[in-house]
């Protein structure tokens, strides 16, 4: 498992809603040794994740991607939820 990486998403995502606890990222196994991460957040937040046209969703996974890159993990793919 990567922590650190679980972290660095959780704390740029609890930056960006309104109800920061109840921000949930999870790491499963994905496709041909992928990190795949789940985020999720309340439902009255997926607005300010996901952004006009996807846009902050979009910088997230730029963000994750690089963060991976340089500490020399695999391809993160991300999917991001409600509940």
């Amino acid at each position: 498992m990567h922590k650190e990486l679980t972290t660095f998403t959780e704390n740029i995502v609890k930056h960006l809603v309104k109800q920061p606890d109840m921000v949930s990222v999870q790491e499963f196994g994905g496709d041909d040794d992928d990190i795949l991460l789940e985020i999720i957040v309340h439902e009255s937040d997926m607005g300010a994740v996901i952004g006009r046209r996807g846009k902050i969703a979009g910088a997230i996974r730029t963000m994750v991607q690089a963060y991976a890159y340089v500490h020399k993990l695999n391809r993160v793919k991300i999917n991001i939820d409600s509940f």
